[in-house]
Formats: structure tokens, sequence, C-alpha cells
């Protein structure tokens, strides 16, 4: 087992004991902030497929967060009120399961990336950056004026939606979906780095020239990296929303595009375990110097200056050295 594995089993098994310590002391509280740093963390181990692996620095992530807390809260509504989505070719009056709501979440966020990939990646650099940024905000102002979906004030989820078995009502039960989603993510991660696919995607990054000069495309590899970047971040969306019982157009702002590039960087970009290390740094940060100063950005600004100057590979990479792909 090398040390970077080690540090971040050490850092899954905290976030699992937080919440179990959290409800024997009868603290529900802790128990949510637990379950948001595992969404977040799932949200940034979308993103770390396309930035860490593939290098693409996407600025439109949000895009796809929203899209799946929008899918999770339009189903809901739906379900509960007992109005069809459509009719036709047969009606379909949404749904209250998790599992169905995941399935769309990541099927509408994958279906929307794919031509908003293929137009992007026809760029690099500052112009990649731009343009995703751009389709986000198109997205987000189709958002604030959907008036059948509550525009600029968003739309509540009257009732969580459900899990079999489950009481997802109950803090610890709703964190224990969460979790097990991340580690599952975790392993989708892992599985793709140590992949041919992966392989090639790391290779299309560093230099794509000499990729398609042994006969691979790099375009193919960077878009199919794009798409489940996409999917990935689209279910965290679904359980944010679920989280909050509620879904607004700040989900799909440039805000969150930068706080989910914010939780890369801070775990480690490329890293496994990274977006976990990320996220958990990231809520505490939030939470304690939150609870001080209305001006805690100030100061994540300054630990993430410092980290960007004197810690490229994030808090993991600080703890766990230089970083090994393959």
């Amino acid at each position: 087992m090398t040390r970077e594995t080690a540090i971040g089993l050490f850092l899954v098994a905290v976030l699992l004991a937080f919440p179990l310590v959290a409800s024997a002391m009868g603290e529900p509280f802790y128990i949510t902030l637990a379950t948001r740093m595992a969404v977040l963390a799932l949200a940034a181990v979308g993103l770390n497929v396309a930035l860490g692996l593939g290098g693409l620095v996407s600025f439109g992530h949000a895009a796809f967060f929203g899209i799946g807390g929008y899918v999770a809260g339009i189903l809901a509504s739906h379900a509960f009120n007992q109005e069809p989505i459509f009719s036709t070719p047969f009606a379909f009056m949404g749904s209250d399961r998790m599992p169905v709501v995941w399935l769309f979440a990541m099927l509408v966020s994958a279906l929307v990336a794919l031509p908003i990939g293929a137009i992007s990646l026809r760029t690099s650099g500052v112009y990649f950056i731009m343009i995703t940024l751009a389709f986000a905000q198109m997205i987000y102002y189709f958002a604030m004026s959907w008036p059948a979906y509550g525009g600029e004030d968003g739309l509540s989820i009257l009732s969580r939606n459900t899990f079999p078995g489950l009481n997802t009502a109950n803090p610890l039960s709703l964190f224990a979906v969460c979790y097990g989603l991340l580690l599952v993510a975790l392993l989708v991660f892992a599985v793709l780095r140590d992949s041919r696919f992966g392989a090639a995607l790391l290779a299309s990054r560093q230099n794509a020239t000499r990729l398609a000069a042994v006969g691979i495309a790099p375009f193919p590899v960077r878009l199919a990296a794009f798409v489940i970047s996409a999917a990935i971040t689209g279910l965290a969306g679904a359980l944010y929303a679920d989280l909050n019982r509620f879904v607004s157009p700040s989900m799909l702002s440039w805000q969150m595009s930068g706080e989910l590039i914010v939780l890369v960087i801070l775990g480690g970009t490329g890293r496994l375990f990274g977006p976990v290390a990320g996220a958990m740094l990231f809520v505490m940060i939030e939470f304690v110097l939150g609870g001080i100063t209305e001006r805690w950005q100030f100061f994540l600004g300054l630990i993430l200056l410092g980290v960007v100057l004197f810690a490229r590979g994030g808090l993991v990479g600080v703890l766990a050295g230089k970083v090994r792909h393959g």
C-alpha cells in the first residue's frame, strides 16, 4: 500500500466516522455537514476526471451540477403533484425514487455535455475555459427565466426522494447513500485512471500530437472523459438538491463552477482522494471561519494562493509526495 493510498483511506474513514460520532452525540447538524462534504466530493470527483486526468479546465461544470439538481426537483415535483411531465407517447408522472432520479440526472447531464463538449473541445486553453463558461451561463439564464419551475426563486422539493429500504428523512441514512455513491465514484475514477482509456487521456493531456501519431485520435477520448465527468457531477447535483430539498439557479452559477475547481485544487488535481480532501477542507473552512467572519472567503483565497504557489499537489500532495500515474 502506497503512502497516498493510506492517507486517502484515512480521510475516507474520518469522513465516515464524523457523522457516526455526531449521531451518537445527538448532533444532526454535523451529520448534514458530513453529507455536504460527501456530495461536494462526489461533484469534485466528476470534475477531476476532466481536469485531473484530461487537463480540461472546465469553468462550466456548474451547468451539469445544476442540471442534476433540476432533474431531481422536477421529477419529485411532478411525482408529488401527480402531474405528467409529458403525455406523448406515454404519460410520465415523474418519480420520487432515488435510483430513477439518479439515472435521469446522469443521462440528461451526459446528453447536454455531449454537444457542449463537441463544440468546446474544438478549442483549447483560455478559449476552452471561456466557452464552457458561456454555455453554463446560457443554461443559468434559461433556469432564471423558467417560471414553470420557480424561475429565479428556485424550486422546493416538498418531500425528500426515497431509497428502497432506507428512511431518507433520517440524516444518517441520507449520509449513507451519499457516502456509498462517493465510494463508487472513487472506484470508477481509479478504474478509468488505470485503464488504457486513462492512459490515452493522460497522453492527450501531455501531448495530443504524439497521441495522434500512434493512431489514437485525442478528440473522442477527451469527449468521452468530458461526458463521463458531466454525468458524475450531475449525480452529485441530484443529491445536493435532495439534501437541501431545494434547487435554484445558484447551482448553475459560475461561482459554483469556481467552487468545484477550488475543491479539486485544494485536495490535489488528478489525485484519487484529492476531491475528498478538498471537500472536507473547504466545508470545514466555511464552517469554522464562516462562524467568525462574513469575509471567510478572503482567508480561503489566501489558503488557495498558498496551495497554488507552494503545494501544487494540494493537501494530498503535501502529505503523500509526488503523484504517480499508472
